[in-house]
């Protein structure tokens, strides 16, 4: 019966073709960017609007939630996760609840509507904002991160509409905002009580299954020194140099984790210096320096708060050595952290998954582990619900130019999701 299901769902799915590309076309074409990484806004608004039309048109109960800074700062003071001070005017998560049996399992499927700025948009070979298809590859802004998969989502739902085939426990879809700014719209999702019995977050995952993924911190560290020309270097303290000696220091911090974490699913842990900034002329001895870095760590191995530690003591020795920096110590600042993510490798949401993926595509999924966070740990770590990450799109075009996702790749996740609610929610 099961296979006879998935045959009507394969055909269904392609007499429908054109108009569920057509939806994500729509959504692609309508510009959701976040600005400053949140901290300034989003146009999420119009991307909103847009699904709760499709939301209400396909029969489901819809609730709009705006977003609100101190919801925000409470799910901080709780949780340790959030990103402070974001400019939220007309910016709102989207929540639609397909129902059914209440006996039956609930699923969730969890995506952003925010994408990232295109950046010069000379560079792209067609306007970011103008999907277009070419050797059957859709590209535009958001197309693999990550309205293909939010869009799969809400198509999947479609897809057993138009098959006739009745849904057999509750789906519900959270569309959120201000995921690029670091995950603030499925804190205030899991803040307001959006829960569920299983959840998929909807990120490409090149057609994997991923079920670990690593915690992130980013720091600013910032130096002074004594300003003088370079020809009297002597009388002057170079701000630079001072910040060359953390850096060192802290990758010999990153070589210890190496030595001593290990991970099946994930990369080592490690430490990258992205950005380092001082000085004025090659004649001046620069009186300023910072350095910005990311820390990822593995997840249950380490945590949020041990990085910190280990990441302030390095920086406290290194100030402690040097009899500038004992009596001016450098200034450190978080601007971003998130925990990690990790699955039990055996659960039942998981070996659904697993079914539905074999039933739909022919063949075995392989489960792995990504070294990119995302709103996953939220909804394990802190809503305590079971959560798997899989959706159509490549990591590799998150965020990139001519970003894109291949069209049959979009497609059979909508049959691998309409599968997994009827497998998983039964």
């Amino acid at each position: 019966m099961t296979n006879q299901i998935n045959t009507k769902l394969k055909e269904t799915l392609e007499k429908n073709r054109e108009e569920y590309i057509g939806y994500l076309k729509d959504l692609i074409a309508i510009d959701t960017r976040d600005l400053g990484h949140g901290i300034d806004g989003g146009l999420e608004k119009e991307g909103q609007e847009y699904l709760i039309k499709l939301f209400e048109k396909l029969g489901a109960d819809v609730k709009v939630d705006p977003m609100k800074e101190e919801v925000i700062q409470q799910f901080y003071k709780d949780h340790g996760e959030g990103n402070l001070g974001h400019n939220y005017d007309d910016r709102f998560n989207v929540y639609a609840s397909f129902k059914a049996d209440p006996s039956k399992k609930s699923l969730m499927f969890n995506g952003h509507i925010d994408v990232m700025p295109p950046g010069d948009e000379t560079l792209w070979d067609n306007p970011p904002f103008e999907p277009i298809i070419k050797d059957g590859i859709l590209y535009g802004r958001g197309t693999a991160d990550m309205k293909g998969g939010l869009m799969a989502a809400i198509m999947a739902v479609k897809l057993l509409k138009d098959a006739e085939i009745d849904l057999p426990g509750e789906v519900i879809i959270t569309s959120v905002c201000d995921e690029e700014g670091g995950g603030n719209g499925s804190m205030q999702a899991i803040a307001s009580g959006q829960r569920a019995d299983g959840v998929v977050v909807c990120e490409g995952t090149d057609q994997e299954l991923i079920l670990a993924h690593m915690g992130f911190v980013f720091f600013r560290v910032e130096f002074s020194g004594i300003a003088c020309h370079s020809g009297m270097k002597t009388k002057g303290v170079n701000a630079i140099e001072k910040a060359i000696k953390a850096i060192n220091a802290l990758n010999e911090l990153e070589h210890k984790w190496l030595l001593k974490y290990k991970h099946p699913l994930l990369p080592p842990p490690n430490l990258n210096i992205g950005v380092i900034k001082g000085g004025t002329a090659g004649s001046t001895v620069p009186d300023e320096c910072y350095f910005e870095t990311c820390v990822h760590y593995l997840p249950n191995l380490m945590s949020k708060k041990q990085i910190e530690e280990e990441f302030m003591d390095t920086i406290n020795r290194v100030a402690k050595s040097d009899p500038f920096l004992e009596k001016n110590p450098p200034k450190v600042t978080i601007y971003q952290a998130g925990n990690g993510f990790e699955m039990d490798l055996d659960h039942g949401l998981v070996n659904s998954f697993k079914n539905s993926f074999k039933l739909a595509m022919d063949k075995e999924v392989k489960a792995v582990g990504s070294p990119a966070g995302c709103d996953s740990r939220l909804w394990r770590s802190i809503a305590k619900m079971p959560t798997i990450q899989f959706g159509p799109g490549s990591l590799k075009m998150a965020h990139a130019i001519n970003e894109c996702v291949p069209v049959e790749e979009y497609l059979n996740a909508i049959l691998i999701y309409a599968n997994l609610i009827l497998d998983y929610c039964k």
